[in-house]
Parts: structure tokens; C-alpha cells; sequence
């Protein structure tokens, strides 16, 4: 019910602020470009073009409320810093949307009309029809009126006609709903098409842009951190071992046994170097999830966490390889917070598809106090899912528990 009321309020309010619209601006546009030669006009059309940007912010207004969507309003471009006085009185004219402003002005008074007359029709029949026991009585009983069931050939008298109003009105009763909502819908149509989808375009191009420049940040970070992680280890025990094999052949010719214990040592520095740089490259394309997907990948991890993991992976099938990576990544990212900072006892991972998205939810049973602000570990992981049209979600209150969900599209 609160959705009929919406849509008739839209188009019954709608419909005298449409008329007063198109009169004003038909009446401001053909003044301002009967003039233009003689350049009254152009203030004329200016004025003209804000007057259509008034009306058009609150069309965009009642928008949200019929089409269920947040209110986007475009941008309009101010006047150059600096510029003169006429340049600021002409600068609506350089702005495209205040021509769209207009041109809907002008389109929306037929839609407006049709959507109005819909309305005050299909609540009309409904609310007379319904009504008619009431006032039938006096109706049925003046002299010469003939009722509509009469015309028709149905018959005559009060009991004939209030079944057959009745009966009328409780169709157009079940039918209203829709009709309003379409009548809303086609005039909502023009509205979104003209005042916001410019709008809803140039957001979606900067979501994309900001996206991007996300993940550049991103795997600028990760490239970083690799760096400096190889740098602060592996090159470090690399540069060692050959120290150590530099010490073993000085020592091979006068003490043996003092050679082989070095060399030993050597091999065992060896093997935690390629132990190391193993764990490193997990975080760059790790091969068991180019390989076999997901489900072993996140196994895998879950075994290596030294918190114990309680995991559910309800998927089948293979992704892109970006979603892949993200979903990779931050369960990677997030089982080794967990390990180092949560001081938590269990560890939950669950990935399921729900529709066209992937949810992939972390739980612990730490202490809390994890967040995304800018320069803490969980940023770095919001900037790569926005990379791929994901979210995170963070709730982690001090003292605990901490869900952590990120959510990549899969279509």
C-alpha cells in the first residue's frame, strides 16, 4: 500500500508543478532566443536553464522514491576562478545537463498529463464504485437518470446497479496498483533517462577510475612489501651462505671436520631460504590455485595458519582469475592477522556464491580492535577488492569477536 501512495503522490503533485514548469520554460526559452540577437536573450536563457535545474533537482528528488534509488544528482560545472560578470550569468548555457534540465521540462508535460489521468482514473472507478451503497439509494431514485447497467441492457433498480458498481469497483481495485506504478514508471523512465543518467554514467567512470587507481596502489604496496620482505630475508641468509661457503673452502684444505660442520650448516641455511622464499611467492601466484581453484587453495592455507581453522567452502567450478587472486588474497592476508595479532583460539573461513557475488566471511574469537583506516594492514586489502567491483566489510568490536567479508562479483 505505502508503494501506491508513493507513485500517486508522485503523479498527482507532480502533475501541476510539470504544468507550471513547461509554461515557464517554454515562455523563458522563446523570450530568451526571440532576443538573443539584441543579447537580452541570453541572460533570458540562462535564467531560464536555472529555473529548468530547480525543477529538475526535485523530479530528482521524488525519483528516489519511485525507482528505489539513491538521489544522484550530476555535477555542474561553476564558472572559471576569475571569470567577469557576464561569464558567470552565461555559465549555465556551457553546462550540457541544464539543456537536458530543460529538454525534460519541456518533455515531461505529456507524460505527466497521461500519468495524472491514469491515476485520478484508476482511483476513481474503485473509490465510486465501492461507494455506491451509500449513495445509490438517492441516485437510483431521480427521475429520468439512467444507470450504466441500464444502458448496457443489464437491467435496473438499486440491487442491479450496486452489484454491478460493486463488482466494478473491486476490478479496478486489483488492477489500480499496477496501472499507478506503470503510470509512475513511464514518467520515472523520462526522468532517470534525461536528469541522472549522465550522472549515473560519469560515477560509474569514476568508481572505475578510483577502482583502478585502487589496485595500482595496491600491487604497488604488495610489489613493497615483497621487496622489502626479500630483502630484509632471503638476500640476507643468500649473502650469508655465501659467506659461509667462502669460509668452508678456506677451511676444506687445513680442517676438514671444521668444513664439513660449515657446510652442513650451510645446506640447513639452504633449505630455510627456499622455505622462505616459497612462503613468499604464495602471495604472487601461488601454483595450487592456478591449478586447482579455489577450494584446495583456501585448504591449503587453512592448514598452514597456526590458529586452528574451521573452514566451509560451498563452490564448485573455476572463476576468473582476478576473482580468483582477490578472494585468494585476502584470506591469506587475514589468516596471517589473525595469527600474529587476533591472540584468538578458532578461526572460522566460509566461501559461498550467493547470486552473482562470492562471500567470503573470516571469523576469530580474538581480542578485536581491527579496522581499514589508511596505513593499517586491512586497507591494502579494501583497495584490491575495489579493484574488481568488491567490498569489505569490517566488524571487529575491542574485545572481540572479528567477522571480516568480502564480497566479488562473479558474473
Amino acid at each position: 500500500m505505502r508503494r501506491v501512495l508513493l507513485d500517486t503522490r508522485y503523479t498527482l503533485v507532480g502533475f501541476p508543478t510539470a504544468v507550471i514548469g513547461f509554461v515557464t520554460m517554454v515562455a523563458g526559452f522563446a523570450a530568451g532566443v526571440g532576443t538573443a540577437v539584441v543579447w537580452i536573450g541570453v541572460p533570458l536563457l540562462a535564467g531560464t536553464l536555472l529555473v529548468a535545474r530547480g525543477f529538475a533537482d526535485a523530479e530528482r528528488g521524488w525519483l528516489s522514491d519511485v525507482l528505489k534509488r539513491p538521489p544522484v544528482r550530476p555535477r555542474y560545472r561553476p564558472a572559471p576562478e576569475g571569470a567577469g560578470r557576464f561569464r558567470r550569468v552565461v555559465n549555465p548555457l556551457t553546462n550540457g545537463q541544464s539543456w537536458l534540465d530543460l529538454l525534460h521540462g519541456i518533455l515531461n508535460f505529456p507524460f505527466a498529463v497521461l500519468a495524472f489521468v491514469l491515476t485520478v482514473v484508476f482511483w476513481a472507478i474503485p473509490i465510486l464504485g465501492l461507494t455506491y451503497p451509500l449513495y445509490g439509494l438517492i441516485t437510483s431514485r431521480i427521475p429520468g437518470n439512467a444507470e450504466l447497467p441500464e444502458l448496457l441492457g443489464l437491467g435496473s433498480g438499486y440491487l442491479v446497479n450496486t452489484i454491478f458498481y460493486v463488482s466494478l469497483g473491486l476490478v479496478f481495485t486489483f488492477v489500480m496498483p499496477f496501472m499507478v506504478r506503470g503510470a509512475a514508471l513511464v514518467r520515472a523512465g523520462l526522468g532517470r533517462a534525461l536528469l541522472t543518467g549522465v550522472a549515473e554514467l560519469q560515477e560509474r567512470i569514476d568508481d572505475l577510475a578510483e577502482g583502478r587507481a585502487a589496485a595500482v596502489s595496491a600491487e604497488a604496496n604488495a610489489l613493497r612489501k615483497l621487496e622489502r620482505d626479500i630483502h630484509d630475508g632471503p638476500q640476507q641468509r643468500l649473502v650469508s651462505l655465501a659467506m659461509e661457503l667462502s669460509r668452508a673452502q678456506r677451511q676444506l684444505a687445513k680442517d676438514p671436520e671444521a668444513a664439513s660442520a660449515t657446510i652442513s650448516s650451510a645446506i640447513s641455511a639452504t633449505r630455510e631460504t627456499l622455505d622462505e622464499l616459497r612462503a613468499l611467492s604464495r602471495g604472487i601466484a601461488p601454483p595450487i590455485l592456478s591449478d586447482r581453484g579455489l577450494a584446495p587453495a583456501l585448504a591449503a592455507l587453512a592448514g598452514r595458519c597456526t590458529v586452528p581453522v574451521d573452514l566451509d567452502v560451498q563452490i564448485v567450478g573455476r572463476f576468473q582469475a582476478a576473482t580468483e587472486n582477490a578472494i585468494y588474497f585476502v584470506c591469506a592476508e587475514t589468516l596471517t592477522n589473525v595469527a600474529k595479532h587476533s591472540r584468538a583460539t578458532i578461526c572460522t573461513v566460509q566461501l559461498l556464491r550467493i547470486g552473482d557475488v562470492l562471500m567470503l566471511t573470516i571469523g576469530d574469537d580474538g581480542v578485536g580492535g581491527a579496522h581499514v583506516a589508511k596505513g593499517h594492514g586491512l586497507a591494502g586489502l579494501a583497495d584490491r577488492l575495489r579493484a574488481v567491483d568488491g567490498e569489505l566489510t569490517v566488524r571487529s568490536p575491542d574485545g572481540g569477536p572479528t567477522v571480516i567479508v568480502a564480497e566479488v562479483p562473479c558474473a
